[in-house]
């Protein structure tokens, strides 16, 4: 691999490391904000809050409390979270500010599971493209 080759590869990788992160809900402020005003969907394995932002795409934000268990444990459901989010984005209306909230159960479920959940409570809040745009939070 030649170095202009090796360059353009490395600029790549950073590239998409950096919009994977574009996409997070990072700030202490925006996570109480959310969780404090948005509405919450709860299923066994995860609770979904939902607010309006004045963002341009949806941000997503994964947390586990130590009642999902230890630093292991709280890290995978946060990287199963995180993974079914992302997959699920391009289908999440712009404009709102997500807060995944992993609970222990998750920790037992395959990928498959967690996606299919996730995606469940997305729509179930109005927010996947394809749902009536009336029955979204901004319009109750």
């Amino acid at each position: 691999m030649g170095q202009a080759s090796l360059h353009l590869f490395l600029n790549n990788i950073e590239r998409e490391a950096w919009v994977k992160r574009d996409f997070r809900l990072t700030r202490s402020t925006d996570l109480k904000r959310v969780r404090n005003l948005g509405k919450s969907y709860a299923h066994p394995l995860v609770v979904l809050v939902a607010h309006p932002s004045t963002e341009t795409g949806p941000r997503v934000a994964v947390t586990a409390g130590r009642s999902v268990g230890g630093a292991v444990q709280r890290n995978r459901a946060k990287r199963l979270l995180r993974e079914a989010a992302r997959a699920l984005l391009p289908t999440i209306r712009p404009g709102w500010d997500l807060v995944l909230i992993a609970r222990q159960p998750l920790l037992g479920a395959a990928f498959q599971q967690v996606h299919a959940t996730v995606s469940q409570l997305i729509a179930r809040a109005g927010l996947l493209y394809g749902n009536d745009p009336a029955k979204t939070l901004l319009h109750k």
